[in-house]
């Protein structure tokens, strides 16, 4: 059985890359009628070649400066490249642009193709090599062979393709030549419509395999197609397979909804995003340093979007450096762990470098901690537990899912490595319901508590005469979370820690109230006895604070500590019962001769000697705590208030 694999051509304009594909496998891959008469690639243009046991679809780029857009579409799933440098005219400024962005591409393997050699003597040619092996220096392609060749004598093209074999050989011992059970997807470099057949689209596979009858996605848009028949190399097939090239018939979707830059893929494995955490990589023969906020054209899969660099470990990139960085785009990218991508400037435009994708789908790091960079480094390890375990640490609180390490952590074996991350502690999961839990990082888990612990130490010191503090004040604070439930998680966990009280109602630390001075204390005694001897006549807060003679500002506070005390009651906002009359409102309801009929408004006047203006504001803090219970025009004791009373 034939290992399929890509093969992408790279180089100059006018360097013979089409001539040589046409050579070696009798297709012309101009395929546009501009192309031809003008003699250059403009488009992609596809091929195949078969050298068992490899079998290569091969992806023709343009030369030309003005279509690198078109060259870096192409490279995408190239697996094998082909340098292709003229023997007549050495290395041209396409030929380095070209170079640098198989750089970026992290490529295994690759075969350097001298064209032209019928042309020039072997001096030259022998000159010509030696400026070659300098420009490849240090690049993947230091140790390829150069191949001398010529499309039109046929001269080199046996001892071309035993060199392709050899790269072949090398990148199928690798892991990205052996994702065939990975889940599946292509990006799609051509979308075109066929009348009779609907929608087209073409592109390298990436991943997986497709069959047809499959239902998928397109996305970015969270498209759902089905796949209505498959070509591979202009033959139709069932399947097609990582490395393969295929035209893909899909049903479900208009002209127009895809294009260049889409990607096709298994439903849910992919999740678009415009903000990706990477790590970017500086050519070392650009001039000047990249410096924070620069906006960069970004080109990811078959994508090219603009995208503004935010620097995380450093205000500027030195030439041949590297660094952490999050890149805002302006328009969903959809990416995997470790996929590469390629950088160039705005303007002018150039190539200035590329890197990888750490993070596909990121959230936002203002201000990045010194675990946060940790955790970022982490995921570039070559163990999979570690890198597992930062994607989940810089997934916060966004409901995470395991299946989500396929993407996000470039994991196979999931289930082993999140047995691994709760063995070690590492994860957490906390149940909130019978039907609902929260996974979630040990340490994210801490910094919330210690978040807790902050906000509630600032609101004792905003609020220095309270032992509590609103509970939905406190939970206000805290807004921007994505799971609420994670909250109420870690303030249980605080509790049984003993360093917080709280309930539904209120919240604050344990140890924590007020320190009152002489005069706050002189004034809360007497706001205490006032209202003790004022009955249910009480004064209202308004005439209490009139009636202070110092520490006006603070009457408010202190009546709302003589309620945590249990010295006061809070009817609502203007008034406030001293705890005995409530006690004695109780006693006074709770032996009312008809009160197993219930009470109206009325007969609760009559018997407390009070006045509807403190009578309704009375029964609903009753109602509020549940003493009473409202039924129509009466008010019934509840079943705990009996015993109560």
């Amino acid at each position: 059985m034939l290992k399929d694999l890509i093969l992408g051509t790279a180089g100059h304009i006018d360097h013979g890359k089409t001539s040589l594909i046409g050579a070696l496998t009798g297709t012309n891959t101009d395929r546009l009628p501009e192309e031809k008469q003008r003699g250059i690639t403009i488009e992609l243009g596809y091929a195949h070649l078969e050298l068992p046991p490899y079998r290569l679809g091969i992806v023709d780029v343009p030369g030309h400066e003005k279509f690198v857009r078109q060259m870096l579409a192409g490279a995408t799933g190239m697996d094998v490249a082909l340098l292709v440098i003229a023997g007549n005219d050495s290395v041209k400024r396409q030929t380095t642009e070209h170079l640098d962005i198989l750089r970026m591409l992290d490529l295994p393997a690759g075969v350097i193709a001298l064209t032209k050699c019928d042309l020039v003597d072997n001096d030259w040619l022998e000159l010509v090599e030696e400026e070659i092996r300098g420009l490849v220096e240090d690049t993947f392609l230091k140790d390829a062979p150069i191949v001398r060749t010529s499309s039109k004598t046929g001269d080199g093209l046996d001892e071309l393709k035993t060199a392709l074999s050899t790269a072949c050989e090398k990148v199928a011992a690798t892991d990205r030549a052996n994702l065939n059970k990975a889940p599946f997807r292509m990006a799609i470099d051509r979308a075109f419509t066929i009348e009779g057949h609907g929608t087209v689209v073409t592109g390298s596979v990436s991943s997986g395999t497709l069959n047809t009858g499959d239902q998928l996605e397109i996305q970015p848009g969270d498209i759902s197609v089905r796949v209505r028949g498959i070509q591979n190399h202009d033959r139709s097939a069932e399947s097609v397979s990582r490395g393969q090239r295929a035209a893909i018939n899909l049903a479900g979707i208009k002209q127009g909804e895809v294009e260049r830059g889409h990607e096709l893929a298994d439903s849910g494995h992919l999740i678009s995003s415009t903000l990706l955490t990477v790590e970017l990589n500086i050519l070392d023969h650009i001039k000047k340093p990249f410096k924070d906020r620069t906006r960069i054209r970004f080109h990811v899969g078959t994508a090219e979007l603009f995208g503004n660099v935010r620097l995380l470990d450093t205000d500027a990139i030195e030439p041949g450096q590297s660094g952490l960085a999050q890149v805002y785009l302006s328009e969903p990218a959809v990416t995997v762990w470790n996929q590469p991508f390629v950088a160039r400037r705005q303007s002018p435009v150039e190539t200035i470098g590329g890197g990888r994708i750490l993070q596909p789908n990121a959230s936002r790091i203002r201000k990045p901690s010194k675990t946060d960079l940790e955790m970022i480094g982490n995921l570039k390890s070559d163990n999979p537990v570690t890198r597992a375990g930062a994607s989940v640490y810089l997934a916060d609180d966004v409901h995470w899912k395991p299946e989500d390490l396929h993407r996000s952590a470039g994991l196979v074996d999931v289930e082993s490595v999140v047995d691994q991350l709760k063995d070690d502690q590492t994860i957490e999961t906390i149940q909130v319901s019978t039907s609902r839990s929260i996974t979630v990082h040990r340490q994210r888990f801490q910094q919330l508590g210690e978040r807790v612990m902050k906000t509630l130490e600032r609101m004792h010191r905003d609020h220095p005469l309270r032992f509590t503090h609103a509970r939905l004040s406190f939970t206000a604070e805290f807004s921007y979370l994505n799971q609420p439930e994670l909250l109420d998680a870690v303030i249980d966990h605080l509790k049984k820690q003993k360093k917080v009280n709280a309930n539904v109602n209120a919240i604050g630390l344990v140890g924590y109230g007020p320190k009152l001075s002489k005069g706050q204390r002189q004034l809360l005694d007497s706001l205490i006895d006032q209202l003790r001897k004022a009955a249910l006549k009480a004064p209202t807060v308004a005439e209490l604070v009139k009636s202070a003679s110092k520490n006006k500002e603070s009457v408010v506070e202190l009546l709302e500590m003589g309620v945590e005390n249990g010295d006061l009651a809070k009817l609502n906002n203007d008034y406030f019962l001293h705890s005995d009359v409530i006690d004695d409102v109780k006693t006074k309801l709770a032996q009312a001769p008809n009160v197993s009929d219930g009470l109206t408004m009325s007969e609760i006047r009559t018997l407390l000697d009070t006045s509807r203006k403190y009578a309704v504001p009375l029964c609903e803090y009753l109602d509020q705590i549940g003493f009473t219970q409202r039924d129509g025009d009466v008010r019934r004791l509840t079943a705990t208030s009996s015993n109560e009373a």
